[in-house]
């Protein structure tokens, strides 16, 4: 037997819900509806079903993981029904449950009852929006396409040809399973000829050949906050692909791409913008004008700034996400621009400054 974890392609330390997705993904790709006739897709099937039972439920896990491939050494080990015999009543029970969750059949299937095939939730969808940089900080309501995995609008899901529906199955007369005597115990198995839904298509949907689903584009309209950020995660629940045997379906999760601004760095809800300032401004003090994502504001720079030094304006950055409007602030960098032409009064001007500077800025240099 080959190691259950291999099976469904995780390690052995797989979370529960990395297991639950391995075990989505390989079912849909191997369920027998979506490859009609096909034997091996169908051993493949009943292969990841057996598995995903023992691995899904923690106390099989726990004993799988402590046993590995032995823990079905019993049903060739000879005793009644295949399996060995150690006279103890509770055995039975724990035997009774070990497999009954090893063939997913749950209570009064055994006996008759109609086995019930798990209902799956439908796959998470990812989509990326590009925005601009003002759409990011002023949000925006658009239409996106998405290719899902939809109910066949042909068959309305049933897989089945209009006109007609699914059929109890005649081999395991609705029950999903067919069980198998052998001394004491029975054994429980997927019907092989409805693969454990209990109904069968006798005349598949001409659209989508009895899988019951088909591939389409749907457009979407979607809300975009103000203030996203570039990987910002936007999630629209139940517009994921459809589930599978009623249920539900999954998510369309959408990730934003802002384009960069040519003025702006984005710091969470703060924004920064370089401002250039002359010597003359930096040393004597200014008023000077800087942009904003709402237009130019003033801002004071003290006398004596130096090259980097920053300036904050409060409420005049990006916009808080979920923050009730509240805005972060606007960060201006000081850049002293020296510049690398003088005109002969620029010149002048300088050296006289020169000659009257009584302080060395390079004292600290020295020893």
């Amino acid at each position: 037997m080959r190691d259950l974890y291999e099976v469904l392609g995780v390690s052995k330390s797989a979370s529960p819900d990395e297991i639950k997705k391995a075990y989505r993904k390989l079912a849909r790709k191997h369920h027998p509806d979506s490859n009609p006739g096909d034997a091996a897709a169908e051993e493949r099937f009943k292969e990841l079903q057996d598995a995903y039972d023992v691995l899904s439920d923690p106390e099989t896990r726990k004993q799988y993981d402590q046993l590995g491939p032995r823990m079905f050494d019993g049903a060739r080990a000879g005793g009644p029904g295949g399996f060995t015999w150690s006279g103890n009543v509770g055995d039975l029970g724990d035997l009774g449950d070990l497999f009954g969750g090893l063939f997913g059949r749950g209570a009064g299937a055994g006996a008759g009852g109609r086995a019930r095939r798990r209902e799956q939730r439908g796959a998470d969808v990812g989509v990326t929006l590009t925005l601009s940089f003002e759409d990011s900080l002023n949000g925006l309501t658009t239409k996106i396409p998405v290719e899902l995995e939809t109910a066949c609008s042909t068959c309305k899901g049933t897989g089945a040809e209009p006109g007609t529906k699914p059929v109890i199955c005649p081999e395991c007369r609705g029950r999903g399973v067919t069980s198998e005597d052998e001394g004491f115990f029975a054994f429980s198995r997927p019907c092989p000829r409805c693969h454990g839904n209990g109904t069968v298509v006798e005349k598949p949907c001409r659209t989508c050949h009895g899988s019951g689903r088909e591939r389409r584009t749907k457009r979407y309209t979607v809300k975009i906050p103000a203030g996203v950020k570039d990987g910002t995660q936007i999630r629209l629940k139940g517009k994921g692909e459809a589930g599978y045997d009623g249920g539900p379906p999954g998510d369309l999760i959408v990730t934003t791409r802002v384009t960069p601004s040519p003025l702006f760095e984005r710091r969470g809800a703060d924004l920064l913008i370089e401002v250039p300032v002359t010597y003359a401004e930096a040393a004597l003090g200014a008023e000077v004008e800087v942009p904003t994502p709402e237009g130019r504001v003033s801002l004071k720079v003290p006398a004596g700034s130096q090259d980097g030094k920053l300036l904050r304006i409060r409420g005049q950055g990006a916009p808080k996400l979920n923050g009730g409007g509240k805005k972060g602030d606007l960060l201006a960098r000081v850049r002293l621009e020296v510049p690398t032409k003088l005109t002969k009064a620029e010149r002048d001007a300088i050296e006289a400054l020169d000659k009257a500077s009584t302080r060395d800025v390079r004292d600290r240099l020295r020893t």
